[in-house]
């Protein structure tokens, strides 16, 4: 059911080595081709990445979690085995913005019905990850790292109104989200 798979499908940060098929990879980007599109204007590409080398590569072009202050990312042995990075030809308006996030749900929630998980990253160094990926004419807009999670991440209250994410004492990634009466107005 897809309000599970929403409910579930938190930002992982860590996982297990274990490598993300392409063709599940291919069926992610499947589910955002299908996905609305403003004005049918289609102007995202993607790129799959799943090899060990080039995945290494993009993981150093990448900015963890800013709101753990005492943690730096993932050791190696818990580093995404694959990525989808969307990339335009052009500087991206609102509207292709707007795609960019439909498009970043559709592949994120076609992974996690499938026991892959993600975390979205528009933080990052984008000089660095365009000369790795070196498609003239295009331009990294969003990273999503993909694996198979080795944490477990959990939607929990707001303490005394603070909306960051943390770790608690388990180590369990902690989401604060608001009560549906606080956001519906």
């Amino acid at each position: 059911m897809i309000s599970e798979l929403i409910k579930v499908n938190r930002s992982y940060r860590r996982f297990e080595q274990k490598a993300v098929d392409t063709e599940l990879l291919r069926n992610c980007i499947e589910s955002a081709r299908c996905s609305a599109s403003a004005a049918n204007r289609q102007r995202i590409r993607f790129v799959v990445v799943n090899d060990s080398e080039t995945s290494a590569r993009i993981f150093d072009c990448l900015r963890f979690a800013a709101f753990l202050k005492n943690w730096s990312g993932p050791a190696p042995s818990e580093r995404p085995a694959a990525y989808i990075i969307m990339m335009t030809a052009n500087t991206p308006d609102t509207v292709t913005a707007i795609d960019m996030g439909i498009a970043a749900q559709s592949i994120l929630l076609t992974a996690m019905e499938n026991g892959v998980g993600g975390c979205i990253f528009r933080s990052y160094d984008r000089e660095k990850l365009d000369g790795i990926l070196s498609r003239q004419g295009y331009s990294s807009e969003m990273v999503i790292a993909l694996g198979y999670p080795s944490e477990k991440a959990v939607i929990v209250d707001p303490i005394d109104g603070d909306l960051k994410y943390y770790r608690d004492e388990n180590d369990v990634h902690c989401v604060p989200k608001l009560s549906l009466d606080e956001l519906i107005i």
